[in-house]
């Protein structure tokens, strides 16, 4: 075992015969990177810190707020009234919880940039996001360093996940052109905890697989669950992949590694307001998004050609092409944050 380790810690895993001795000791020399220290971050992070990983490294860009409390299960009311950055107070926590494993935060942007520095090394990269732009540029920096990544999403009581082995399995850019995805958001549609702990518990379950080469175990279909209504697909996957895949095909090229495919910022000129738009051409259905917002609580009103947000010190602004303006900020790493909370 990792030196210094009492087995004694992990009796109750090691007789679990499919991980066993060499399966905790496995464990105990992997490095899983997890993006994202929200809730399903948190969550797997908890998890995989008890299970005896070796090191985990958990980036994010945000700060604990109270209305974080509710399901993100590493943080306090403390951390809410220092802001304390999420990576930093996870870190924090996880010490606590096992002070055996290497815990790396990293408080900043999870671009395509900063994640091609954290992949070496990593074995199993974990989905703990909260919006689309981020996970492709996972999914395209998994595929290009044939490293297994492990997606998982929650909103209301509808959670979903999906294991990616490149090489063995499709990508999340060839499984989202066959089944159908969930256009909203925590923000506007809310979400409960306990479907929460529930994608949580399918990832590390299929981390633990992986990471001690339980690897006919490995669940490879796209699994999707409405917690409230009781409701479970697990839908096949073997036929989804395209060939002629940007990320997982025979000419790949990687599209979201490259700058100009990713969301652009820019703070206007002599205005406290920054445009954000999308990384590719959309039309977005006004009337569906105010409906979602105005059930959301969330003040909106609007005209044919665009829906305004009030959102606490900011007002956003979308157009029908996805393009939007917040104003009441020069920041543009906010004026991000608040277009994923609409639109994902």
């Amino acid at each position: 075992m990792k030196e210094g380790i009492k087995v004694d810690r992990y009796s109750r895993q090691i007789r679990f015969r499919p991980i066993g001795e060499s399966g905790q000791q496995q464990l105990a020399e992997k490095h899983i990177l997890i993006v994202g220290a929200g809730a399903l971050g948190s969550s797997t992070a908890e998890m995989m810190v008890r299970s005896g990983i070796g090191k985990i490294t958990i980036i994010d860009r945000d700060y604990v707020e109270e209305s974080n409390l509710q399901r993100q299960q590493l943080f306090s009311e403390e951390d809410v009234e220092m802001k304390w950055p999420k990576a930093a107070a996870a870190e924090k926590r996880l010490k606590e919880i096992n002070g055996w494993v290497d815990i790396d935060s990293i408080v900043g942007e999870a671009d395509s940039m900063m994640l091609q520095n954290l992949v070496a090394g990593v074995d199993l990269i974990i989905d703990g996001t909260d919006n689309f732009e981020t996970r492709f540029i996972i999914n395209d920096i998994a595929f290009k360093n044939d490293i297994p990544w492990i997606y998982g999403g929650c909103v209301g009581s509808y959670g979903m996940s999906f294991v990616m082995i490149p090489g063995k399995t499709p990508c999340l850019q060839c499984l989202l052109r066959k089944v159908p995805t969930q256009n909203q958001t925590c923000e506007t549609a809310g979400v409960i905890a306990p479907i929460v702990q529930m994608v949580a518990a399918h990832q590390a379950a299929e981390a633990l697989k992986i990471l001690t080469g339980n690897t006919e175990d490995i669940s490879l279909g796209y699994r999707t669950f409405d917690l409230w209504r009781g409701q479970y697909m697990n839908i096949k996957t073997d036929t989804m992949h395209n060939e002629h895949c940007a990320t997982c095909g025979v000419d790949a090229s990687y599209p979201f590694l490259q700058k100009e495919n990713q969301t652009k910022t820019t703070v206007l000129c002599g205005r406290s307001t920054v445009q954000v738009r999308p990384h590719e051409k959309k039309t977005i259905s006004l009337q569906e998004l105010a409906l979602q917002a105005k059930k959301a609580g969330i003040t909106v009103s609007g005209n044919p050609y665009l829906l305004s947000f009030e959102l606490d010190d900011q007002r956003m602004v979308i157009f029908h092409d996805g393009r939007a303006l917040v104003h009441g900020t020069s920041d543009e790493a906010l004026a991000k944050k608040l277009y994923q909370s609409i639109l994902g």
